[in-house]
């Protein structure tokens, strides 16, 4: 797995922050979490005009996760 870098999502939401959807993810890459979060007013500042009551920014990460383990019961290989 390679060297995770960051990207600002921006995200609409119902009055109070609640229900947010995401509307946008910038395309800039930030090195690490502190960059890309003092990158985050400026972000809202130009990322403004969607049509929301609240507008979010949220630091994502880039790296790939890791495969999530299977669930009891998954397995579809018949047996006997």
């Amino acid at each position: 797995m390679g060297p995770a870098t960051f990207v600002i999502a921006i995200l609409g939401c119902a009055d109070g922050g609640t229900a947010c959807t995401p509307v946008a993810t910038l395309q800039t890459r930030y090195e690490s979490a502190a960059q890309c979060a003092a990158a985050t007013p400026a972000a809202l500042i130009e990322n403004s005009g969607f049509d929301y009551p609240t507008l979010v920014a949220q630091c994502r990460s880039t790296a790939p996760k890791a495969a999530s383990a299977q669930k009891p019961g998954s397995d579809k290989r018949r047996r006997g």
